[in-house]
């Protein structure tokens, strides 16, 4: 049996995580509306269950989004798809959605930007 975590679940994890966080709702909530328990909604998001289709629509119900938009590209999964998946993407989507005022998100990226090896 394969114990390695498929960089396709950790790519959907960091979507819904990304989502439930932009709409700033707790695992919890996000669990509740579901019908699965807040540890379940950590392993989808962290990519070590794999979510069933049913169980992501009722995920993109919640979240106010499409089973599509949770997917997303996934026959493009071998490039950017897959940096989601890197630790502190999905927090730094986050916060920088989170960054209501234009000019901080473009000084945002520029400070980014600037730290590029």
């Amino acid at each position: 049996m394969n114990d390695a975590v498929d960089p396709v679940d950790i790519a959907i994890g960091a979507r819904i995580r990304a989502r439930r966080e932009e709409l700033r709702i707790t695992q919890a909530q996000l669990a509740a509306g579901a019908g699965v328990t807040f540890q379940q909604i950590q392993k989808y998001e962290r990519g070590v269950n794999r979510v069933s289709a049913a169980r992501l629509l009722q995920i993109a119900a919640v979240l106010k989004s499409t089973g599509a938009a949770l997917l997303g590209e996934l026959e493009t999964a071998e490039g950017d798809e897959l940096a989601l998946a890197a630790p502190g993407v999905a927090e730094l989507l986050s916060a920088f959605r989170s960054i209501r005022d234009a000019e901080k998100r473009d000084a945002l990226l520029v400070v980014a930007k600037g730290l590029r090896d």
